[in-house]
């Protein structure tokens, strides 16, 4: 069953309308990486993958919020294939982890973007900064800071984490906080955020920059099998996330192709 498509209104920075491709509850925008890298300057970015989109079937504050974000990509290969499988394909996967890094070269030289790097373990977010400032020669990397792990139960965290980003006079604010998690400290606190313009909720891609966390080859991530790649490598870490949390996924998405998927925020 082909589920309707509608057209969205052109987004803050995104200079043509893009279609919204619609997945169980939520959507992602059919965009490429690079009109994310040439024409998304401003406003909330939600790179939208298997394990957020379980958290949206249950999290309700989180799917309150998702309408708040600007642009939504589809950052996954196995929705990917399902918006391909249900008749309504999007042009490509637009990870955090591929649009970041031409982000920033693609901005190596303009003075007006400067980058704030929140979450990750300690020291990690320092050795991300030191990577990429190398890459495009300059301190385009103006500051880093990693919360505790429960920072959002923690007033006091709240601010000290608040004030260091200010601080900074970023103009873009990358965190790295888990998914919802960091979603939801955005839109909370966004609007005391004076200096950023572009606000990236991206995961891990600070492990990524950080080279503490190795993208796995081309191959694998084409094929829709990253997932067990990284199950492999940090069985501890992904049991819970891969094996229980995620593969649910597979039968809500069978339902919406079958027409029999709902809401589970929606009345009747």
């Amino acid at each position: 069953m082909i589920e309707e498509v509608e057209t969205a209104p052109a987004t803050r920075a995104v200079h043509s309308n893009l279609r919204k491709v619609k997945l169980l509850n939520v959507y992602v925008h059919d965009v490429t990486v690079d009109e994310v890298v040439n024409g998304f300057s401003e406003g909330m970015l939600l790179t939208l993958h298997v394990d957020m989109i379980m958290k949206l079937q249950r999290d309700r504050e989180f799917y309150d919020i998702f309408g708040q974000f600007d642009l939504i990509t589809c950052d996954s290969q196995i929705l990917y294939f399902a918006t391909r499988v249900l008749g309504t394909p999007v042009q490509e996967r637009v990870s955090g982890s591929d649009y970041f890094p031409r982000f920033y070269m693609h901005h190596k030289d303009n003075p007006n973007v400067t980058i704030f790097l929140c979450g990750g373990k300690p020291g990690v977010a320092k050795l991300a900064a030191e990577n990429i400032n190398a890459k495009v020669g300059r301190n385009m990397v103006v500051g880093t800071y990693a919360p505790a792990f429960d920072f959002d139960q923690n007033p006091a965290e709240i601010e000290k984490t608040i004030g260091a980003i200010n601080a900074s006079g970023a103009t873009v604010l990358l965190v790295g906080l888990g998914g919802g998690r960091q979603e939801k400290f955005l839109v909370r606190y966004r609007e005391r955020f004076p200096h950023v313009k572009l606000f990236l909720p991206l995961g891990g891609t600070i492990d990524y920059e950080a080279g503490a966390l190795k993208r796995p080859p081309s191959w694998i991530t084409e094929w829709g099998f990253e997932w067990l790649y990284r199950l492999v490598k940090e069985p501890r870490q992904r049991w819970q996330r891969y094996v229980v949390h995620e593969p649910p996924v597979l039968w809500r998405l069978a339902a919406q192709w079958l027409g029999l998927y709902r809401n589970p925020f929606e009345e009747g």
